[in-house]
């Protein structure tokens, strides 16, 4: 009898540690047929110890590669040419990406078949299988790094008297059901690859840093961090009243806790970009990655209607009191404005989200606008009226948008309407 090795078909003269990777490679590709006792010419070599490798065999593939491969490998001893030989018959698993458990992961510990070769597979390759397999829910896909640790999360979980063992971590979906790490658990980890960037900005432009900060770590790690540094310069303002004296943030400290909350937990994860604040003497703005959640609309947002785009990421959150109910965060940062002439202002986008917050003792004096209305009204100085159209044009902006800013205009008067539906056109309102 003579084999010929190919994609499907790989030959061991002897037992070797590597068969794993033969192993891995067919359950991430097609699958195939391993033959340890057959020499790279396909002539039979023989096994001297048939149990003894069998056992070898069996061991390494149950101990060496993860996701658990062993339901879909077969071991069976055939005799060729008066020799006997091991066959290890390996299916496609329905786990890929399959990988060696002490590499992790990553091409040096993911193989797949080239030909008659198991080689390493692609970054690309990998992130392919792993979305394949886990669907397209970030918080839900395996993690590329599997070293993770929760120093700061088990001190978080602690405090709130929530038990944080291997079986709650599965519960919640920082693993998934065969023990391996999910980006849920890599975000809520010491390792977590996703930041923040604040600026502080002299003014009310980005013309001059006065200072600047990353912040990095566990998630949970990153909102302690970063509400303590904004409220190091959320200052106290007093006001004597008669005998009484009245002291008013900058900021609703309510309206802080809540956007630095929505922006962490609604980010959209499967992009690297940090999220991104910056202080101005008169505002905060906050913007992150990520625009509405699929049918989800701005006036549904306002409503308090809520659909979490993490939705593991909002229940831990949920579970260690961070947020009190889903959908309440929007309605309780305007409540928290009740009473101040500026409001917070909400701009999205199809991939961002951008949340203003006013200074409250700043805009006790003057009406705060933002960066687009700011940008119609400069565009209303060189002429003598526009129409929605012209909004659509000059600020790059969809329908929607465009007339979001207007209303937002006339709501605030400085400017107003002449004409009705198609005619209407908008004059500064001086």
């Amino acid at each position: 009898m003579s084999l010929i090795e190919n994609a499907m078909t790989e030959f061991k003269r002897e037992y070797t540690s590597d068969i794993v990777k033969t192993v891995i490679a067919y359950a991430n590709t097609s699958g195939g047929t391993l033959y340890i006792g057959v020499d790279n010419s396909g002539g039979a070599y023989g096994v001297e110890d048939i149990d003894e490798a069998m056992l070898k065999a069996t061991n390494a593939i149950r101990d060496s590669v993860k996701p658990d491969v062993t339901m879909f490998v077969d071991y069976a001893q055939e005799m060729i040419d008066n020799k006997a030989v091991i066959k290890l018959i390996v299916q496609k698993g329905s786990s890929c990406p399959y990988y060696i458990s002490s590499k992790g992961i990553r091409p040096e510990g993911v193989y797949v078949r080239q030909g008659a070769s198991s080689v390493p597979a692609t970054e690309t390759a990998i992130l392919r299988m792993i979305k394949e397999t886990d669907g397209e829910k970030y918080e839900e896909i395996r993690s590329l790094n599997q070293e993770l640790t929760f120093a700061y999360a088990e001190k978080e979980f602690k405090l709130e008297n929530v038990s944080f063992g291997k079986s709650q971590q599965k519960t919640l979906g920082l693993m998934n059901s065969g023990g391996i790490y999910t980006n849920l658990g890599l975000l809520l980890s010491d390792q977590c690859v996703h930041t923040v960037k604040l600026a502080i900005f002299e003014g009310t432009s980005k013309a001059i840093f006065k200072d600047r900060r990353e912040f990095s770590g566990s998630l949970l790690k990153q909102l302690n961090e970063i509400y303590e540094f904004i409220d190091r310069y959320n200052r106290v303002r007093s006001e004597i009243n008669g005998l009484r004296r009245l002291d008013k943030r900058d900021y609703p400290p309510e309206a802080v806790r809540e956007v630095l909350q929505n922006a962490l937990v609604h980010k959209d994860y499967a992009f690297s970009d940090s999220t991104l604040i910056s202080i101005f003497d008169d505002r905060i703005e906050f913007v992150s990655i990520g625009g509405l959640v699929r049918g989800i609309t701005f006036d549904d947002m306002m409503l308090g209607i809520s659909i979490a785009r993490n939705k593991n990421l909002a229940n831990v959150f949920y579970r260690l009191t961070l947020i009190e109910a889903y959908g309440t965060g929007m309605p309780k940062i305007m409540q928290s404005y009740e009473g101040v002439a500026a409001k917070p202002q909400i701009e999205v986008t199809d991939n961002a989200f951008k949340i203003t917050l006013p200074n409250t003792n700043e805009a006790s004096e003057r009406v705060l606008l933002s960066e687009n209305e700011g940008a119609v009204l400069e565009l209303l100085e060189n002429k003598d009226f526009i129409v929605r159209k012209d909004v659509e044009s000059a600020l790059s902006l969809s329908q929607a948008m465009a007339v979001r800013i207007l209303k937002g205009l006339l709501s605030k008067n400085e400017i107003r309407a002449v004409g009705n539906g198609k005619n209407t056109r908008y004059v500064l309102n001086k």
